[in-house]
């Protein structure tokens, strides 16, 4: 399973340095997304390739 590290703050939910785990992604006419959860469970986020590549960083 992959892991992610958040490399600034999401909106209003988590902090800068969060982990999460890639638990689903899908692709509808030409458009990605992911779901991921957080290492602790506390919650789970949808966002898009594009946010992906900005907002985190592969850690394994």
């Amino acid at each position: 399973m992959k892991m992610l590290k958040l490399i600034e703050d999401y909106p209003s939910t988590f902090k800068k340095g969060t982990k999460f785990f890639i638990i689903s992604d899908s692709e509808f006419i030409g458009v990605k997304s992911y779901v991921l959860l957080s290492e602790d469970l506390r919650g789970k986020i949808v966002v898009s390739e594009e946010e992906l590549k900005n907002k985190f960083v592969s850690i394994n």
